[in-house]
């Protein structure tokens, strides 16, 4: 029987319970600091235990990864480096769908030594995109061909039938992260150029995209896409880029939103005697008159503008005080209403869109151009799309390692063949899966 600690009982966490609980010859003990969540997604079945755990305070973190066999951490990813080194401590493998970052690397060598496997970036993006990229490459290889371009894009939005709200977006996931990741540099390359998009100009730098069968989409550069080419072992191609999928009018929305100063993380206020308009007024240094009228000279945009109206829509020129009682910072005030409008209802289901496209070129002159696509959405009443495409295929991942299917050791990400082919096998099982269309571009 192998043991297997989950750290975190947040939003992508049901799913990659309920798979570990219905797996034979698994047990496993989830930890959270509000017991009773990690108790409502164990139930009453026997594999499962739930605990209330505060991840820092690193003793009884510590005994808890040492009881067990495999950890998976759903924990923000700036505790993953902590988490880790406990279990380089007491020999235990670690898997987790966030970016390998320098401080995980470094452990690499060590991991190594230890026979041990740190899989990381096993969730949607990073993860399922790793996964279903190395499919087509290592097909277009093995088939004698080159890959020349590469461009990959992943979004979750909400559904159609419920992009209910003048943003065009709900949050599966966490508000600050995606706030956070708004000022993210890019970088990609196209036809051998290299682009690079200083955090600043992110929202300016976009393009619409079709995506078969969902619609057209904004798309706009996801952090530093050059690494790629020689994590997928196509160092030849011309082209790669890395772009998030957001509704029309996203990027224009946003790249107000920072200039009006909404992610500034410096400039406090008491929110318990200071409303929004208030806050607004301060930071654009107008007398609160007419806060809307001087908003729209501020950003140098119209009074009717869209923009304008999103801003009214989410509160931000209300004269009444928010649901914070203490000091908090513009970014904080920012995420607390975004938390509370862009909220999916009961019955609400969300959109995971995930699109690559491929060009690749063969000896005999022939170039071909591959697409992949994945359209998932959630449940009604029961799990997010977010929460299975991030979710599932960590579980997977914990349980062929707990099978020992997994052989690889060392800080991994799931470009390998023997990580991808059995993950996305037991993905398309359980009905996430991509559609793939081939198209013969000349033949000469």
């Amino acid at each position: 029987m192998k043991k297997i600690l989950i750290l975190g009982a947040g939003l992508v966490a049901r799913p990659l319970v309920r798979y570990l609980l219905a797996s034979p010859d698994i047990e496993i003990t989830l930890a959270d600091q509000m017991k009773e969540k990690a108790e409502e997604l164990i139930g009453n079945d026997p594999s499962g235990t739930a605990i209330a755990m505060d991840v820092n305070n690193r003793e009884v973190l510590g005994k808890r990864v040492a009881e067990a066999d495999i950890v998976i951490s759903l924990l923000p990813w700036t505790l993953h480096p902590m988490v880790a080194r406990l279990c380089l401590d007491h020999k235990k493998h670690l898997v987790t769908a966030s970016y390998v970052k320098d401080e995980m690397q470094a452990m690499d060598s060590e991991a190594r030594e230890k026979g041990l496997i740190f899989l990381n970036e096993i969730g949607v993006d990073p993860g399922v995109d790793h996964m279903a990229a190395m499919k087509i490459i290592d097909e277009i290889k093995g088939a004698g061909g080159t890959v020349t371009s590469f461009y990959s894009y992943c979004g979750g939005l909400p559904a159609m039938a419920n992009n209910n709200n003048p943003l065009g977006y709900k949050f599966s996931w966490s508000p600050e992260g995606a706030m956070m990741a708004a000022n993210n540099d890019g970088r990609y390359l196209k036809n051998g150029k290299i682009i690079e998009v200083p955090g600043n100009k992110l929202f300016e730098h976009y393009w619409l995209t079709d995506i078969p069968g969902s619609g057209v989409f904004e798309a706009y550069v996801n952090r530093d896409a050059l690494p790629y080419l020689k994590v997928y072992g196509i160092e030849s191609a011309k082209t790669i880029y890395r772009g998030t999928l957001r509704n029309i009018g996203y990027c224009e929305t946003w790249d107000f939103f920072k200039k009006l100063g909404l992610l500034n993380r410096k400039m406090m206020f008491n929110m318990s005697d200071t409303p929004p308009c208030q806050v607004i007024a301060n930071m654009i240094n107008s007398d609160g008159k007419n806060i809307k009228k001087d908003v729209a000279e501020y950003l140098k945009i119209p009074e009717y503008s869209l923009t304008l109206k999103k801003l009214q829509w989410l509160g931000m020129f209300s004269s009444e005080c928010l649901d914070i009682d203490r000091t908090v910072s513009v970014f904080e005030m920012f995420a607390h209403v975004l938390k509370q409008k862009l909220t999916y209802d009961d019955g609400e289901v969300d959109l995971l869109l995930q699109h690559h496209e491929f060009t690749g070129e063969y000896p005999d002159g022939k170039k071909e151009k591959v697409m992949a696509t994945l359209v998932d959405s959630g449940t009604p009443g029961g799990d997010s799309s977010m929460s299975k495409t991030v979710g599932l295929p960590a579980a997977i991942a914990a349980r062929l390692i707990a099978e020992e299917k997994i052989d690889l050791k060392g800080v991994c990400i799931p470009v390998h063949p023997q990580i991808y082919k059995p993950v996305l096998n037991e993905l398309d099982r359980l009905n996430i899966r991509f559609c793939e269309k081939r198209t013969v571009l000349t033949n000469s």
